[in-house]
Formats: structure tokens, C-alpha cells, sequence
């Protein structure tokens, strides 16, 4: 009976025991945390806040190269892993920062993006005329296939440009190649050579640029060179 008696209250002591040395354990932690890591913790973050300040990205292009490299990359990192868990940030910042350190010399394209606060949502305006642009033209073309009727024109014309960076120049002649009716044939220049399938007789250079190119062009001035 005294056996019996005394196990329950031994394991009581025990319980009791434990949770005042659990509560000591994370006392010294938190005093550790408050007297040690958080001032150095401080101490990094007011490095790293420096550091960002002295970071001029829109007249230094070989910061601002490195920024969007790293940013693009951590990007792509999180879309493969799928996870927003802190391990797999950290590993893909870190991932990404030694892939832009070592592949950073050919990643000079990359300087003709203008990078600020307002970037994203011009990407995003640019994504939009692109779509709409897209649809009314297989709309037109599927038209065309469809009533032998509509009249066909095509012709070799020529669009100007006033994009200055060859990925500006890039991403416009692949805009107007992927929207059917007009293939980009050539870049000379600031002049895009590109075939039209339904082309105005005797049209010039402005209108042609005006009706294939000014619509891409000019939401892609917003953030390329």
C-alpha cells in the first residue's frame, strides 16, 4: 500500500521538477538572446541597411545587374522547390547569390532594365497589351482562314524603333513574332524588318510602325533601355 501510495507522488515531484528546469532552460535563453545574439543581430541589421542605402541601382548598372540576376534567380528557385518554408528561402538566397557570382560577366543584357519602385506593375501593364494584342490577332487570322473573302496583302515592311538595348529590341521583335500575321524577319539598326499579312499598299515607315510595334513599344520604354 505505501508502494502505491508513493509512486503517484513521486511522478508528481518529478513533473514538477522537470518544469522548473525547463522554465530555468528558457530563462538562460532568453537572457542569452536579449544580452548576446540581439544586439549582434542589431548590429547586422544596421550593417545590411548601410549597405542597402550606398546601392545607387539606377546609375550604377553593374549593382543593378546584380540585383535583378539574384532576384531573377531566387524567383525561379521558389517556383521549383514550391515551398515558402524558411530552410529553402535561405538555401535559394544563398543559391541564387553564388549563381549570379559566377555566371555575373554574361549577365550584362541585363543592366538595360530600368529597375525602381514601379517596374513590376509596368511589367504587368506590358503583359496586358501583349495578351489583348495576342487574342485579336489569332482572332483576325482564324477570320481570315475561315472567309477566303477577307483580302490578303502581304509585304515586307519596315518598324522603327526607339528602343536603344539590344533586350529591348529582343523582346519586341518576339512580341510582334509571336502575335500572328507578323514575323519579325531582321533587326538592322533600329529598324525591324518584318513580313505583314495584310500590309496597305504604299504604306511608310511611320504607319507601318505605328500599326505593328507602338502599342509593345511603348510599355516597353517603361522599364527597358
Amino acid at each position: 500500500m505505501t508502494t502505491n501510495n508513493s509512486s503517484p507522488q513521486a511522478s508528481k515531484e518529478k513533473l514538477e521538477r522537470t518544469k522548473k528546469l525547463a522554465n530555468q532552460a528558457r530563462t538562460v535563453m532568453l537572457k542569452s538572446y536579449k544580452n548576446h545574439l540581439m544586439p549582434r543581430f542589431l548590429r547586422f541589421f544596421h550593417f545590411l541597411l548601410g549597405q542597402y542605402r550606398k546601392i545607387d541601382l539606377e546609375n550604377k548598372p553593374q549593382q543593378r545587374r546584380f540585383v535583378i540576376a539574384t532576384t531573377l534567380f531566387f524567383i525561379m528557385w521558389l517556383m521549383l522547390v514550391g515551398t515558402l518554408s524558411f530552410s529553402e528561402i535561405f538555401v535559394g538566397l544563398m543559391v541564387a547569390l553564388f549563381t549570379t557570382w559566377l555566371s555575373y560577366d554574361r549577365l550584362a543584357f541585363l543592366e538595360s532594365i530600368k529597375l525602381n519602385r514601379t517596374t513590376p506593375l509596368h511589367i504587368l501593364r506590358y503583359l496586358q497589351v501583349f495578351v489583348v494584342a495576342l487574342l485579336r490577332a489569332n482572332i483576325d487570322m482564324a477570320r481570315r482562314v475561315l472567309s477566303p473573302r477577307l483580302p490578303i496583302n502581304p509585304a515586307l515592311v519596315e518598324v522603327q524603333t526607339q528602343l536603344k538595348s539590344p533586350l529591348g529590341k529582343l523582346i519586341l521583335a518576339n512580341s510582334i513574332t509571336l502575335t500572328p500575321g507578323t514575323l519579325t524577319v531582321d533587326v538592322v539598326g533600329d529598324r525591324l524588318q518584318v513580313h505583314w499579312v495584310d500590309s496597305t499598299s504604299g504604306m511608310d515607315l511611320e504607319c507601318a510602325t505605328h500599326a505593328i510595334a507602338e502599342s509593345f513599344e511603348y510599355h516597353l520604354q517603361e522599364f527597358l533601355e
